[in-house]
């Protein structure tokens, strides 16, 4: 069975909040920001949180389009693809000053911080995920 809207929801927003979570807990105070670890870490939290709340308009989107392939899916490896665009469209909104909390955020470490956490996130997902939840495959990719 392929991934439901719900599913897809569920997932996106469990995994990046958990997974991305632990991630930037741990990526942060290597990131050069030239800010104090504090206020990185808030930074670097209110971008994830930024991640979720736009990959869930994201994912609306993205079921619209997928509507239109025979499958009604995509390839796997396009779900690592569309890192780029709402990696793009953040930082946009990062130098526009539309995200409120985030004042400046250094280039590299907006790119080590947001690709590697896609990157971990993606790859997660598409296989050690789904070792302990086995079922998830056949609940549409819900958890709940």
């Amino acid at each position: 069975m392929l991934p439901t809207l719900n599913g897809r929801l569920q997932s996106r927003i469990l995994v990046t909040a958990i997974l991305g979570g632990i991630w930037t807990l741990i990526i942060t105070p290597v990131l050069p920001t030239g800010a104090p670890l504090g206020e990185s870490y808030r930074t670097t939290f209110i971008i994830l949180l930024t991640v979720i709340v736009l990959g869930v308009l994201w994912e609306f989107l993205y079921h619209f389009l997928q509507q239109f392939r025979w499958e009604k899916d995509w390839p796997t490896i396009w779900g690592l693809f569309t890192g780029i665009n709402e990696g793009l469209l953040i930082w946009l909104l990062i130098n526009l000053g539309w995200i409120p909390g985030v004042e400046h955020v250094p280039g590299w470490a907006f790119v080590i911080q947001f690709c590697t956490t896609w990157i971990l996130i993606w790859a997660v997902q598409n296989g050690p995920l789904r070792v302990p939840f086995i079922r998830w495959r056949f609940n549409g990719g819900r958890f709940l």
